[in-house]
């Protein structure tokens, strides 16, 4: 028997996932402890649902994802309108050293990923969703390079991609409080005078304590309008551009560009059009969905046969981070208490997700002091700025190689 489920019932089904899935990180421990996305937790168990319905026989469910690309722009967009260069300023030059450091392990993840391809004769391409795509993209980045590069051709890239990206989340949250626990004693780092005396948990609330979106109707209608305008221009411009220079140029990431465009445009002539906490709730709602609808219908048969490719890829990865973050960038942060701090947010969001990084810092801050400029500026590059350069180093590998 087939069922086969039309696109508003998919995008239901998506949210269903969700839900399931944020009531099981909720309730298990080891779930929240590494900071699981929801999506990810659901999206897994009705994948794997319907894998076994499909081979007992009793029902072959088909999904249809058209809408999975509409939240995916959707987001990326979001994404691209919270990049305000202003907040380079703020963050001054450890900002700038930090985003480009950024930039550089971006470039050596890709090198390890299409060299772990090579080696086991896969398609170079599967390199980009063992390399940063996976790394420093998490799941949100993963499901969007994954799915352009299954529409190139290499089948399996999205499954690898994911499950590359789950086990980065978790070797991201284990391995960051050890390292920087012992940069910590060996150098015996202290927090500076001014971060003793602020409150972590009035940090937060100033930091990341994003309370009620409190935004009128038309508030909404303002920012709704300009989100959807450069979803629209972006990717018009993105098939130009793929169509002109034979240069492939997702919809979603042109999109994106086109929104730090607008951003920037924005922030020098009328502010009050952009409510960045309804820019925030849009980019968290469809990040969800798409990652629900993304996750519940890959192919976990495709992970099977590149199980070893998936493990050597995340070792390497791993100790290529663990070096880089506790030696190259610890000194050029300064090698003082606030640089060991942002390289556990480095290792956070280099292998996972900005939410990994905060977690990171917050329990080594927990033990030995508040650090006022790692949580600013890990959040800022980790959930903004990153993607203007990690953007360009994909899609020029993925160029390279196709």
């Amino acid at each position: 028997m087939v069922l086969e489920l039309n696109e508003i019932t998919t995008v239901l089904l998506a949210f269903l996932v969700y839900l399931f899935g944020d009531f099981l990180t909720k309730k298990i421990k080891i779930l929240y402890r590494f900071a699981i996305p929801a999506p990810v937790v659901g999206g897994l168990l009705v994948a794997i649902l319907i894998l076994i319905l499909s081979n007992t026989n009793i029902v072959t469910i088909k999904l249809d994802t058209s809408f999975q690309s509409l939240f995916m722009i959707a987001f990326f967009t979001t994404i691209g309108l919270g990049a305000s260069f202003a907040l380079v300023k703020l963050g001054g030059k450890l900002l700038v050293i930090y985003w480009l450091a950024a930039g550089v392990i971006a470039i050596l993840q890709n090198v390890v990923g299409v060299s772990v391809a090579k080696l086991f004769n896969l398609d170079p391409l599967f390199g980009v969703v063992l390399g940063t795509a996976a790394m420093e993209g998490g799941h949100g980045g993963v499901t969007a390079y994954g799915t352009t590069l299954e529409q190139m051709g290499v089948d399996g890239a999205l499954s690898i991609g994911l499950a590359a990206a789950t086990f980065g989340l978790i070797a991201g949250g284990l391995i960051g409080g050890p390292i920087v626990q012992h940069l910590i004693r060996k150098y015996d780092l202290k927090p500076s005078i001014d971060d003793k005396k602020v409150n972590l948990d009035d940090y937060d609330e100033d930091f990341e304590g994003d309370g009620a979106v409190t935004a009128t109707t038309s508030q909404f209608i303002y920012t709704s309008t300009v989100i959807v305008f450069c979803m629209a221009v972006g990717t018009y411009l993105g098939d130009m551009f793929t169509e002109a220079t034979g240069f492939s140029l997702p919809g979603y990431v042109g999109a994106m560009f086109v929104a730090v465009l607008i951003r920037n445009i924005i922030d020098r002539s009328k502010p009050e059009v952009l409510n960045l906490k309804v820019n925030s709730l849009v980019g968290e709602v469809t990040l969800a969905i798409f990652l629900s609808m993304a996750l519940m219908s890959i192919n976990l048969g495709e992970i099977s046969g590149n199980v070893l490719p998936i493990i050597v890829a995340l070792i390497l990865q791993v100790a290529l981070m663990a070096i880089f973050a506790s030696t190259i960038l610890f000194r050029l942060l300064g090698k003082d208490y606030d640089s060991a701090i942002m390289v556990a947010g480095f290792i956070g969001h280099g292998l996972g997700a900005t939410p990994n990084a905060m977690a990171n810092m917050h329990s080594v801050t927990q033990q030995h002091g508040m650090s006022h400029k790692a949580f600013l500026i890990v959040p800022i590059v980790g959930a903004f700025l990153i993607e203007v350069l990690t953007v360009p180093i994909i899609l020029a590998t993925i160029n390279l190689f196709s």
